[in-house]
């Protein structure tokens, strides 16, 4: 499974961005899919999932101002953020998890800079 992030960058405070994230390669629809975030020199966390059921989960402190979604047509995930704040500054991953098998696959990354 390949997975390649888009539409990272620099945001202002309070600002918008979304993220997406383009699969290829395996069963799209049965995957887990999760965007997790790091800070250099921290431990990759995790942010957002939504199951092949569109069952979601977020870490509590993005809870309200991120929605992720997918389109298993086009074989894309996506994470909308809003009311960005300088502490969500980090390098958005995106991954796949079949569930199954314990799988995971990671994108490269996309960096998302808030800052003034």
């Amino acid at each position: 499974v390949q997975l390649v992030e888009s539409g990272g960058g620099l945001v202002p405070p309070g600002g918008s961005l979304t993220l997406s994230c383009a699969a290829s390669g395996g069963v799209f629809r049965i995957y887990r899919m999760g965007w997790y975030r790091q800070v250099e020199g921290k431990q990759r966390e995790f942010i957002a999932s939504i199951t092949a059921a569109d069952v979601t989960r977020y870490k509590s402190s993005v809870e309200g101002r991120f929605t992720i979604s997918r389109d298993n047509n086009k074989e894309m995930v996506y994470l909308q953020m809003n009311n960005l704040k300088p502490e969500d500054t980090a390098v958005y991953y995106c991954n796949a998890l079949r569930t199954l098998s314990n799988t995971h696959w990671w994108g490269q990354g996309t960096q998302v800079t808030v800052s003034s």
